[in-house]
């Protein structure tokens, strides 16, 4: 099964679709999509130095990610935020690199991803929010009301950033 199809028998109805070519940057992404009005994601899958924390951080796409400050945001300390290798989110979300997107998280049963939300995506005053389908090849746009809805039926409920303070 596909990755839309996936996510529409996980419960999840898109109000829109756009496919494109595939992308595997923020950057290119937004050359497709950066016409439409609303939020619009950077996905980064995260470990702790220990390797017993993972962590799925979606900002908006124009938020500067601070692995340091972030690690003190979540009480981890400074230093202790890694890129997770992507076996990891394979297993965990069954996604691979350039498909990172929250809403892989009803993939995560056991609970072991932890979601790290802008807090821009739900205060930011937008009509829609954009995420990849569990591919890179489209971007899916849903209200924040119904994308929070849906992250929180997977069992996961985001702790909320405000990635602005570390915006530079």
């Amino acid at each position: 099964m596909g990755g839309i199809e996936t996510l529409r028998a996980a419960g999840l109805m898109p109000a829109k679709l756009w496919p494109s070519r595939e992308v595997f940057t923020v950057e290119e992404l937004m050359r497709h999509v950066g016409h439409l009005g609303g939020g619009h994601s950077k996905n980064l899958f995260l470990r702790d130095k220990k390797k017993k924390g993972l962590w799925r951080v979606t900002a908006l796409h124009d938020r500067q990610v601070n692995l340091n400050d972030l690690g003190k945001k979540l009480g981890l300390g400074s230093g202790t935020l890694r890129f997770a290798d992507e076996k990891a989110m394979q297993e965990k979300l069954k996604v691979g690199q350039g498909c990172a997107t929250p809403l892989a998280l009803f993939c995560d049963t056991g609970g072991d991803v932890r979601l790290v939300l802008d807090a821009g995506f739900l205060d930011g005053g937008y009509d829609r929010v954009y995420f990849h389908p569990m591919t890179n090849a489209a971007t899916m746009g849903l209200t924040p009301e119904d994308f929070l809805r849906f992250v929180k039926s997977t069992g996961h409920d985001p702790l909320l950033i405000h990635f602005e303070d570390n915006a530079k």
